[in-house]
C-alpha cells in the first residue's frame, strides 16, 4: 500500500466502522419497538392472529420444499387435494431463503418468523439509512430517514404481517432507479432489475406498488428520458425488463393460474372494503398519540394506521418548504411516490381507478389499496431526511447541532412507540405428529374441522402440520377454494360413517382428532395410532367404513 493510497483505505474502514455503528443502532431500535420480543423470540408470539400463524407455516414450507421439489414450490399441503395452493397467499421467498438456514439447523417456525421480523424492521432502516447517507452525504439525516422509514405507524400494526415489514430492497430498487436515468448502462440495468425483482419476491403488494413508485420516479424525471436521451435509455432499460421479468414470471404464474382455474380474484367490491380514508392518516397505535387523540379516530374507523407523525411531517415540511424536494431529483422522484402513494390508496373512490384495475392484471390481486399508503410513510420519511440534512446545513458551525439532531431521533422514536406489546405464548406442535411423518402416503383431515366462516381457526393445523408436512384437507390463506366448504358439508357428522365414507373418497388416510375422543373411539374404521397433547391420530380403514 502506497502513501496515496492509505488515508483512502483509512477514510473507507471510518466509513464502513460508521455504517456497522448504524446497523447495530438499527438492530437496537427494532429490539426497542417490538419489546419484549427480542427476550423469548422462541416462545412469544403474535399467533393469537391466524396470519401470523400462516406466514410462519409459509415461511417454514418454502424453507421445506425448495430444497426437495423446487418445482412444485406451490403445491403446498393444505386444502388437499387442490393443487397450488401457496398462491392463495404471499409466497414470501426472499423472508423464507433468510429465515431457511436457522429452519434447517431445527429452528422452531415461531422462532424463525420472530427473527425475521426483527430482521425486517432492522433491514429496512439500515438500507434506507445507506441510501439517504450515499444522497445526503448527512449521517445524522440518513439516520432519521432511515428510523422513520423502518418503524411508523403501519409497520407495527402489520407485525403478523412478515410480507409488510420488508422493505429493504425499495431504497436500493429507487437509487438503482436513480443511477439508470442519470447514466443508462448495462451495469445500473442489471442493479435494478435485481433490486426490484428482490422486493416483488417479498409480497405482492410490494411488487405493484413498487411498480406505481417506479413509474411515478420516471414521470418527474421527463429530461432524463425525453428527447435524444430516450435512445441511450431504451436499451438498458429493456434489458432491466426482461431481467426483472424472467426472475419474477415463474412466481407470477402460479397466481395467474389461480385466477384462471380456481377463481381467486378480487372484485372491485371486496377493494371498496379496503380503500383508504382520511381516518386512516390520522390513525396510529403510538401509545402518546393513540392516548391523546388518536384513539377517537380509530373508534370512528379507522382500521389501517397511517399517521405520519410530527417530526416526520415537520421535518417533511422543511424539505418542502426550503425548495430541496423539488430541486432535488431524488427528492422529487419520493415527492411523487408519496403523492401516487395517497391517490392510489384510495382506491375505487379515485376516478379512473376501476378502469385501472382492469387494465393492469396484478391490480386485480390487491384486496387493499390503501395498503399503498405505506409508501406515502416511506416518502415522507425521505423527505424528512433531506428536510433534515437542509437544517443541518444552516445549522454548520453551531455547538448544538448534533444535539438538536439527537433530539430529532429521540423525539421521533418515542412518538411512534408502541412497546411493550402484548404477546402470547406460541403453542408448538405436539410430537404426536411425528408419527405422520412416518407415514409416506398418509393424507390427513383435523378435528374439529371449521366452517368456511372460520377458516382461520385452522391455522394452529397447519403449523401442526410442519412436523410432517403430509397433504392437509384444512387450510387457511387468502383465498378459501370452493372445495373447502364441500369438504366441511361432507364431514359434519364426523365421524359418522357418511363422514368417514367422504374422507375416504378424496383419499384421506389418517385422521387427527383434537379434544374428546369418546365417538371416535367407538369406530371400527377409525385405527388409534398414538395420543398426546389432547390430540389424538386414528389410521382410516377404507375397507372397514360402515362395519
Amino acid at each position: 500500500m502506497t502513501e496515496h493510497t492509505r488515508p483512502t483505505a483509512t477514510l473507507r474502514r471510518k466509513t464502513w466502522r460508521a455504517h456497522a455503528a448504524a446497523l447495530a443502532l438499527f438492530a437496537g431500535l427494532a429490539v426497542l419497538h417490538t419489546w419484549p420480543l427480542a427476550t423469548a423470540p422462541g416462545t412469544l408470539s403474535r399467533n393469537d392472529n391466524a396470519d401470523a400463524i400462516l406466514n410462519e407455516w409459509i415461511t417454514a414450507w418454502v424453507a421445506h420444499q425448495l430444497p426437495r421439489a423446487p418445482l412444485r414450490l406451490f403445491d403446498a399441503n393444505i386444502f388437499y387435494p387442490e393443487p397450488n395452493t401457496l398462491a392463495f397467499s404471499e409466497h414470501m421467498v426472499v423472508q423464507s431463503l433468510m429465515g431457511a438456514p436457522l429452519y434447517w439447523a431445527g429452528g422452531q417456525p415461531v422462532l424463525v418468523y420472530n427473527l425475521l421480523v426483527l430482521a425486517g424492521f432492522c433491514l429496512s432502516g439500515w438500507v434506507m439509512y445507506l441510501v439517504m447517507f450515499r444522497w445526503t452525504g448527512d449521517r445524522a439525516a440518513a439516520i432519521v430517514a432511515g428510523a422513520l422509514f423502518a418503524f411508523n405507524a403501519h409497520g407495527f400494526s402489520r407485525i403478523p404481517h412478515l410480507q409488510a415489514l420488508h422493505l429493504e430492497f425499495l431504497p436500493l430498487t429507487i437509487a438503482a432507479l436513480d443511477r439508470l436515468l442519470a447514466d443508462p448502462n448495462r451495469r445500473h440495468a442489471l442493479a435494478l432489475a435485481v433490486c426490484f425483482a428482490l422486493q416483488g419476491l417479498t409480497s405482492n403488494y410490494a411488487l405493484v406498488f413498487t411498480t406505481f413508485a417506479a413509474v411515478a420516479v420516471v414521470l418527474v424525471r421527463p429530461r432524463d428520458w425525453i428527447g435524444h436521451r430516450i435512445r441511450r435509455l431504451a436499451g438498458p432499460a429493456a434489458l432491466a425488463a426482461i431481467v426483472a421479468g424472467a426472475i419474477l414470471v415463474p412466481f407470477l404464474l402460479p397466481y395467474y393460474w389461480a385466477q384462471q382455474y380456481q377463481g381467486f380474484t378480487r372484485t372491485l367490491d371486496d377493494v371498496a372494503l379496503y380503500s383508504g380514508s382520511w381516518r386512516d392518516y390520522l390513525s396510529t397505535p403510538a401509545r402518546w398519540h393513540f392516548t391523546w387523540w388518536s384513539h377517537r379516530v380509530w373508534a370512528g374507523g379507522g382500521h389501517t394506521p397511517l399517521f405520519p407523525g410530527v417530526v416526520a411531517t415537520l421535518l417533511a415540511a422543511v424539505a418542502l418548504a426550503s425548495g430541496v424536494a423539488f430541486r432535488d431529483r431524488r427528492a422529487r422522484g419520493w415527492l411523487a411516490i408519496g403523492i401516487v402513494g395517497f391517490v392510489v390508496s384510495f382506491g375505487v373512490a379515485v376516478p379512473g381507478y376501476a378502469l385501472l384495475y382492469r387494465a393492469f392484471p396484478l391490480l386485480q390481486g390487491i384486496r387493499a389499496p390503501v395498503r399503498m399508503g405505506q409508501f406515502v410513510l416511506a416518502a415522507v420519511a425521505v423527505l424528512a431526511g433531506f428536510g433534515l440534512a437542509a437544517l443541518r446545513r444552516r445549522w454548520t458551525g453551531r455547538v448544538w447541532s448534533a444535539g438538536a439532531s439527537a433530539a430529532l431521533l429521540l423525539l421521533a422514536t418515542i412518538e411512534v412507540l408502541v412497546a411493550p406489546i402484548p404477546y402470547t405464548l406460541a403453542r408448538r406442535p405436539p410430537p404426536v405428529y411425528d408419527l405422520l411423518a412416518r407415514e409416506r402416503r398418509a393424507i390427513v383431515a383435523e378435528f374439529p374441522m371449521p366452517p368456511p366462516g372460520s377458516a382461520f381457526e385452522n391455522a394452529q393445523y397447519m403449523l401442526n402440520s410442519t412436523r410432517h408436512w403430509r397433504p392437509l384437507v384444512n387450510g387457511y390463506s387468502g383465498f378459501l377454494p370452493r372445495s373447502y366448504g364441500e369438504h366441511w358439508q361432507a364431514t359434519q357428522t364426523f365421524p359418522a360413517v357418511e363422514a368417514l365414507r367422504a374422507l375416504a373418497d378424496i383419499g384421506v388416510t389418517h385422521v387427527v382428532v383434537h379434544g374428546s375422543t369418546t365417538e371416535a373411539d367407538t369406530m371400527v374404521a377409525l385405527q388409534k395410532l398414538g395420543s398426546g397433547d389432547d390430540t389424538t391420530i386414528y389410521g382410516l380403514r377404507w375397507d372397514l367404513i360402515g362395519r
